[in-house]
């Protein structure tokens, strides 16, 4: 597929679960042509329920780490999230941006842009906006952000390089970014993906985790540094008859594995 034809899909499956209630969706894909209703986005998620800002109708379940957690986000900042879905992650970076500060959020899901704005006008905010957009060609002006988030989106975008320039793009020059996502290390058989997309979502569009950080790198990033990784385990008897029993050792051992990770960077 190319490009286009990935974005239409995760368009589709996102707007689907946006229209869904606020559950783990144990029936939807992330970006992947069929779904099986095995799919647990709480191999992935964590749990933000002790956060300060933290409101359950905007935690879809469908994140892989809390990036405001590493971010120094600081009073008065202002911040974009990608991939903002139902706005979970901007609600927690405005607790800490307070009444001084601003929240954007990007997603170019209407479903998703029309959940997060009804979520904005229940709380009463005015310094938190949502705005449709792609994230390899943001609709954003130069230099605007002190820090930029994205939670478990960034593997689902089909050219990573043009979404790491277009965050240096929009970040001021002492700007950060914290972006928690999906990663794979070594060489996933395409039939070990496929059961891993059945059973724990996301991992579609995700890379090696070492091409991940070179391409952060590439862009000019200083300061990169991985916060957390975490290995998504799948059950052997979850395990497809196309995987032989090599490559089941493998990736049980550690020699190849699905991981979230969290990473920060500094443009300067």
């Amino acid at each position: 597929m190319n490009s286009e034809d990935i974005k239409l899909i995760v368009k589709d499956k996102y707007s689907q679960i946006a229209n869904k209630s606020n559950v783990l969706f144990k029936s939807s894909c992330c970006g992947t042509t069929g779904c099986c209703s095995t799919v647990d986005y709480s191999v992935f998620s964590e749990n933000y329920e002790k956060l300060a800002g933290y409101n359950p109708d905007a935690d879809l379940g469908l994140g892989c780490g809390i990036p405001t957690e590493f971010a120094g986000i600081r009073e008065g900042d202002s911040v974009l999230d990608l991939g903002s879905g139902a706005g979970n992650d901007c609600f927690v970076a405005r607790a800490i941006v307070g009444e001084t500060g601003k929240v954007t959020g990007l997603d170019f899901t209407d479903a998703m842009l029309q959940k997060a704005r009804e979520n904005t006008r229940k709380l009463g905010f005015t310094n938190v906006e949502f705005v449709q957009g792609d994230i390899e060609d943001m609709p954003l002006p130069d230099n605007s952000y002190d820090v930029v988030l994205s939670n478990c989106v960034l593997n689902l975008v089909p050219d990573k390089a043009k979404a790491f320039a277009q965050i240096m793009r929009v970040l001021k020059p002492t700007g950060q970014f914290c972006v928690s996502d999906v990663v794979i290390k070594g060489n996933l058989p395409d039939a070990l993906r496929k059961d891993a997309e059945m059973y724990a979502g996301c991992v579609s569009g995700a890379i090696d985790i070492d091409d991940y950080l070179r391409i952060i790198k590439k862009q000019g990033f200083k300061n990169i540094t991985v916060h957390k990784l975490k290995e998504i385990s799948i059950p052997t008897e979850l395990l497809g008859n196309n995987i032989t029993k090599e490559e089941i050792a493998g990736f049980q051992n550690g020699e190849t594995g699905i991981f979230s990770i969290t990473v920060s960077a500094h443009k300067n």
